[in-house]
């Protein structure tokens, strides 16, 4: 019986690597097609061009530290991706028979922002994580960073921090408010639904300082 059950998890093991190694082959030349187009350093160079990029120096410090919170709080810690991030929603996804639970961290979704749709599929994963590993090889955290809230979509066509800043609440990103900045922070992960419900806005808002609390950027 033993016997029996170490084949079974043996051959489960086998077609999972099977698995594995034709999605990661699919997102390497996914990658690879995305960089030979335009490579990585002249995306970021486009990108900082554009005319209401912001310096991560101009930034309001609470804005910074509540997406860290929210969306990646070891974003200073891992090299690109964040492994218990990836078994946690591998769980939840499997539970729910769903891809709704994600794992990508800052650099992933930069990677993802820089190149690719919103497409849910584990090939558009992998391809981003290759950039994100290039991103961490090539630059800060900081850097990453500041590239993150200059590509977010925040609803109401606005995006980057300096345009939500803006059309939200006619100030610059350094001048934002700690409540401005955690509800700013908490619009991304469903845009469109939090930009046209104030109701729903404050109770992500609410979720993103209780990760400020949680992680320690607040007492």
């Amino acid at each position: 019986m033993k016997k029996l059950i170490f084949k079974l998890l043996f051959w489960i093991f086998v077609i999972l690597l099977i698995i594995f190694s034709i999605i990661f082959g699919f997102g390497y030349l996914k990658y690879k097609n995305a960089i030979d187009e335009i490579s990585i350093a002249d995306k970021i160079k486009q990108i900082q061009e554009n005319e209401n990029y912001t310096k991560l120096d101009n930034i309001s410090e609470d804005y910074k530290n509540a997406v860290v919170s929210i969306e990646d709080h070891r974003f200073y810690t891992h090299s690109g991706i964040d492994i218990f991030s990836i078994i946690r929603s591998m769980y939840a996804n499997i539970k729910n028979k769903s891809l709704d639970y994600g794992a990508s961290t800052i650099s992933q979704q930069v990677g993802r922002l820089m190149y690719f749709s919103q497409e849910k599929s584990f090939i558009r994963k992998a391809s981003e994580i290759f950039v994100a590993f290039e991103l961490e090889k090539n630059y800060s955290k900081d850097e990453i960073l500041e590239l993150y809230l200059n590509l977010m979509y925040f609803g109401n066509g606005y995006y980057g921090i300096h345009d939500a800043s803006q059309g939200f609440f006619e100030k610059s990103p350094k001048d934002l408010t700690f409540y401005e900045a955690t509800y700013l922070a908490g619009l991304p992960n469903a845009p469109s639904i939090y930009s046209e419900n104030e109701e729903l806005a404050e109770e992500r808002r609410l979720q993103v300082e209780n990760a400020m609390k949680k992680y320690g950027y607040l007492d």
